[in-house]
Parts: C-alpha cells; sequence; structure tokens
C-alpha cells in the first residue's frame, strides 16, 4: 500500500475522522486491486506515480500498461482540499477510480470510481458520496453478466433493498453515449449525492461497493484470458473502445469537472490503441449484433440467472 497523501501523523491523530477513514480506505482498494490485477497478468507490475499539486492536494496512480493479459490498467487515488473554483467554498474530497482495459477482446473491460465529498458553508458542512462501477464487454456471455451484477446486488441488498434496482438504472441512464443511442457497456450500478441514513452507513456502502471490484471481475479475467481469438474479433475490441474514448471526453462527469484530479490522469484512463471506422457495418444476428441490441435496450441480468453457479459452461 502506498504512503497516504495526508501526513501520517495527522491521520493517526484523527483515526474516526471521515476523511481519514475514506483515505485509508481508498489506499487499501488501490493496494488490493493492484496485486489481484498483477497476479492475473503474471508478468508485469504497476508503475507507481506519486504527484502533488500543492500542501492540500495529491495523489497516488497506479498504471500498467503493455501487459500479458492487460494492455492497460490504471488504479488512481486522489485526496484534495481548498476552495471550489466554482462555488469559492472551502471542499474536500478523496476517492479512487480504476479503468482496465484486457487485451484478450473476449475479457471485459470495466470502469469504476468511488468518492467522498464535502463542502463548507453557512457555518455547516454539506457531504454526500458518489460511486460506480460498469462492466463493458465486446462479446455478450450471459454467465458473466449474471455474476457480475449478481455480485453488484448482493453489496447493495446488505445495506439497502432499493439499491440494485435504483442504481442499475442509475447505471444504464449514465453510462449512455446519446449520440450513437448506445450505452457503454450492459451496466452495473451508479449512485451520486449519497447522504442518508447517515455518514457512516453511507461509507461502509461506499466501502463495500469498492471492495466487489475483485471479486465481480476477476473471475471473468480467469475466466477467459486463455481464449483464442481473431483479427476481426480484435478489431471489434478497438472499435468499441472507441466508444469508451467517445464517452470519456464527451459525456463522463470526471472528464467535465475533474476530481481532484489532473488532465492527465483523466487522459491516462484511455486504451493504448482504439479504432474509428465511419458507418461501420456488422450483421445484426452476429456475436457483435447481439452485444449491440442490449446496448441499445438494457436488460435485467438478475432474471437471466438460471443456475447457482453463474460461471460453469
Amino acid at each position: 500500500m502506498a504512503l497516504p497523501i495526508t501526513p501520517p501523523k495527522k491521520l493517526e491523530e484523527t483515526p474516526d475522522n471521515i476523511r481519514t477513514r475514506v483515505e485509508l480506505m481508498v489506499m487499501r482498494v488501490q493496494a488490493q486491486v493492484c496485486k489481484a490485477l498483477e497476479k492475473e497478468d503474471d508478468c508485469s507490475t504497476f508503475v507507481v506515480d506519486r504527484w502533488h499539486n500543492d500542501k492540500t492536494t495529491g495523489g497516488v496512480n497506479c498504471i500498467l500498461q503493455n501487459g500479458k493479459v492487460f494492455e492497460t490498467a490504471a488504479i488512481n487515488i486522489f485526496v484534495s482540499s481548498g476552495n471550489s473554483t466554482e462555488t469559492e467554498l472551502p471542499f474536500f474530497s478523496a476517492g479512487i477510480s480504476g479503468v482496465i482495459h484486457p487485451k484478450n477482446p473476449m475479457i471485459p473491460s470495466i470502469n469504476f470510481n468511488y468518492q467522498y465529498i464535502e463542502v463548507k458553508g453557512d457555518n455547516r458542512v454539506q457531504w454526500w458520496f458518489g460511486g460506480s462501477t460498469d462492466l463493458t464487454p465486446n462479446y455478450l456471455n450471459t454467465a458473466d453478466a449474471v455474476h457480475f451484477h449478481s455480485t453488484l446486488k448482493k453489496v447493495c441488498d446488505k445495506h439497502d433493498m432499493s439499491y440494485y434496482p435504483k442504481f442499475k438504472k442509475w447505471c444504464d441512464d449514465y453510462f449512455n453515449i446519446p449520440h450513437r443511442g448506445e450505452r457503454l457497456g450492459i451496466g452495473g450500478i451508479y449512485f451520486d449525492d449519497l447522504k442518508t441514513p447517515n455518514q457512516d452507513a453511507c461509507f461502509k456502502f461506499a466501502a463495500d461497493c469498492a471492495d466487489a471490484v475483485i471479486p465481480s471481475y476477476i473471475p471473468l479475467v480467469q475466466r477467459h484470458k486463455h481464449a483464442t481469438y481473431t483479427q476481426a474479433e480484435r478489431n471489434w475490441q478497438l472499435h468499441r473502445r472507441g466508444r469508451y474514448v467517445e464517452f470519456k471526453l464527451i459525456y463522463d462527469r470526471s472528464s467535465k469537472f475533474g476530481s481532484g484530479a489532473r488532465s492527465g490522469d483523466i487522459l491516462m484512463t484511455l486504451p493504448l490503441v482504439a479504432r474509428w471506422e465511419y458507418m461501420y457495418q456488422i450483421n445484426a444476428t452476429s456475436p457483435e449484433g447481439e452485444l449491440l441490441a442490449v446496448l441499445r435496450k438494457p436488460k435485467d441480468w438478475i432474471e437471466e440467472c438460471s443456475c447457482s453457479d453463474h460461471l460453469k459452461e
């Protein structure tokens, strides 16, 4: 686990403070996700870039490129405080974001982001949590989708039975590319402005969601990392990556407003290689067409569950 952004002595003095708890949580999750990815890649390690903009804003970027399994993986954390450029009010934010682009087209990509924000104004502090995890496959695999969504639903149900259906729909609506009429992927969960029932409960929910990244995603990597593929399937993967770039640069809120990050931190989440081809044609009955049908009309993946072991062939 990397050294914290906040001086360790200060963290030791405030172990129960929500800022301390969030910073230590995102550091822990970053270390665990990086370790899990390095184990699956089995040939590459993350490059660690620790940065500071000033005394109150900094982060740790962990980047893996050109690995055996992962073409790009960026798992970043940040801690930021100061005065908002929009409201000029004092603020604090801390979070973790990750994007993983595998080499094999049969392995889905994933992106996730969890953060805590507080703003001080009128002699009181307003705070909230936000977060998301979204799966972006190139080829539709029902067992993968069911496992991924079932894992997230289990986490949500532990805290509030209304969370999963609400946050799943929010995810489908948010990770949307309107000018294409397509979702970015097959969804997951997305929430913002979460501040009920209380701060401790919201923190534990966000932490549990962040901890669910490994069990929801790594089994899919293990299932497909040795799968064979053709150049045509690779080209389709690069085409789908182009859609990710469009969403990230045009619609994503973190790209528009930042999240305590530098511009380079946003751009480093882009894949090393992507492809755009005007009027890209596919057969509606092909595997590529099957995926597009779901991206244009999201499904309820929990209803697709028909067996207890989702990852069996």
